[in-house]
């Protein structure tokens, strides 16, 4: 192989003729391909031989050949990534000539072993720079919106799931540093360039909008909308971005398909990673620096958040900080936001007394807001009837009782003075937390060997702060609910045998509740 080699460096290094230079490349790429010796040195030392050509001949090689040539390289990068002078070329060849033949057909195979097999494309920056380029390029063609939607469909396979799992990162990626880079060359337009800023603006936006495309066909694939919607959280393009229209509304797809995805991993992904920052929530909140439909993505993402397993009151306290936004969305008749403000009214939310009769008075403004506001308070003269003291102080419900048992039985009667209540062997999921978090002297609570999971987790954590024991022995709790245990500070027996609790989960607990004397946790990765 090293005697071929050789031959080969010393005959393209002499050779001037383009028809010699292609024929010896050609029958070069062929011995290696054939070679029984199959393996990335076999096919990078070629291909550094290349590189190194191709410094050197591209100045006398005539353009009209460079299809030829990369025609000719082309099935041996189908096999080993290109190198930087290889990326070189093939860019500069996509930038000049996008409707080219080559680009439409030869180049997907390229990018696509690109795009499954790069594992770090900051130590390889001209990699991702050919495969902007390429993306680019597919836009410029007839109907170049279909052409990158074919093209994002044809990584990901006819499959309901994509078998490489680095293509949905490394897309993302590329379309980040291409927004970047973007708006970076439009701050360095200089005074010159933008006597002629109608041009420049035109080519630009459409390459913008290319790769806002791109997250929006990636978004279109179930299977990938978990992984998108988790990058995308933190927000990571340039401030330059978010303030423009062109790309928010771009973006806005994107959004509403994870807003709107049923599974809670994905559509919370529209919250700040931390309470303290900013997430999609806030920036498409009607006067936040994206909204340009007055509120109705913002909409659509409150009520899928308000129908998900997150905390309802918490959540809630966060949306008072845009309640003017809510009170005008709720005044125009939205749903969504009359029954926020009604949320916001049963569960205490607002403690500023002229602040809620504003409240009231927007609900009451309209036919639907003011059905909610009597229905709120039809049920909340039923709470207060079952706060009443009043009632027994133990109750066991009949193992295969059910969520609509549990709510029957417990809107029948006065349950103001119960304290212990054993759910335990009956057919009970989360959605009975929402009767559970009505009785307020509730101190032991037994769900051994139910089907009460996170959701309801989570929910009796915030209203039932007074709990002393509960049993979630056998129940499909997760790590998830159970780290919301650490606000209930009264907690002195736990039973969390045979979950799914972690040893990280266990320590945590351990130090969040100072007055836990028992915890059974055998049969757990803690034990």
């Amino acid at each position: 192989m090293q005697r071929n080699m050789l031959k080969y460096r010393k005959l393209l290094s002499n050779t001037r003729r383009a028809d010699v230079f292609i024929k010896e490349l050609k029958s070069l790429v062929e011995m290696t391909m054939t070679t029984p010796l199959q393996n990335d040195c076999i096919y990078n030392s070629p291909l550094e031989l290349i590189s190194e050509l191709l410094q050197e001949n591209l100045v006398w090689l005539p353009k009209s050949h460079h299809e030829e040539l990369i025609s000719v390289i082309c099935p041996l990068l189908e096999l080993t990534t290109p190198t930087p002078e290889v990326c070189d070329f093939l860019t500069k060849y996509c930038r000049e000539n996008p409707r080219s033949r080559i680009v439409l057909e030869l180049f997907i195979p390229i990018v696509q072993r690109i795009l499954k097999h790069n594992m770090d494309f900051g130590k390889f920056p001209k990699t991702r720079v050919f495969v902007q380029e390429y993306i680019q390029a597919l836009s410029y063609q007839n109907d170049g919106k279909a052409v990158l939607e074919k093209f994002i469909n044809s990584i990901h396979g006819v499959s309901s799931g994509c078998p490489h799992p680095r293509v949905l990162p490394n897309l993302v990626s590329v379309c980040l540093a291409a927004v970047y880079a973007l708006y970076e060359e439009k701050r360095n337009w200089s005074v010159d360039d933008r006597n002629d800023v109608s041009v420049l603006t035109s080519d630009w936006e459409n390459k913008l909008v290319s790769f806002a495309s791109i997250l929006e066909f990636i978004s279109a694939h179930e299977d990938w909308l978990p992984g998108l919607s988790q990058l995308l959280q933190p927000i990571p393009f340039p401030d330059d971005a978010l303030a423009d229209s062109l790309f928010t509304k771009s973006l806005k797809p994107v959004l509403e398909r994870i807003s709107k995805d049923e599974r809670c991993e994905v559509h919370l992904m529209v919250m700040g990673v931390r309470e303290e920052k900013e997430g999609w929530l806030h920036l498409y909140c009607p006067g936040g620096i994206a909204c340009d439909d007055e509120g109705e993505l913002w909409s659509t993402m409150i009520k899928h958040l308000l129908e998900c397993c997150c905390r309802r009151k918490k959540f809630l306290e966060n949306l008072t900080k845009s309640i003017g936004p809510c009170m005008l969305r709720a005044l125009r008749g939205d749903p969504t936001l009359q029954s926020v403000l009604c949320s916001m009214l049963e569960l205490e939310v607002i403690d500023n007394k002229d602040l809620q009769v504003q409240i009231i008075t927007t609900l009451q403004s309209t036919p639907s807001g003011k059905q909610l506001y009597a229905s709120l308070c039809q049920r909340q003269q039923h709470l207060r009837e079952l706060q009443q003291k009043g009632g027994p102080r133990k109750l066991t419900l009949p193992s295969r009782s059910t969520d609509s048992d549990v709510a029957k039985l417990l809107s029948c009667g006065s349950f103001g003075n119960l304290e212990c209540l054993s759910l335990a062997f009956t057919q009970v999921t989360s959605s009975c937390a929402e009767q559970l978090i009505k009785l307020p002297s509730l101190r032991y609570l037994n769900l051994w060997s139910t089907q009460f999971g996170d959701g309801g987790l989570l929910l009796i954590s915030e209203h039932l702060p007074k709990l002393q024991t509960l049993n979630l022995c056998e129940t499909p709790v997760s790590d998830k609910g159970l780290q919301c245990l650490a606000s209930m500070k009264s907690l002195r027996k736990l039973n969390l045998n045979s979950t799914s609790l972690t040893a990280q989960t266990f320590e945590k607990l351990k130090q969040s509740l100072p007055a836990l004397q028992e915890c059974d946790i055998r049969y757990t990765d803690a034990w």
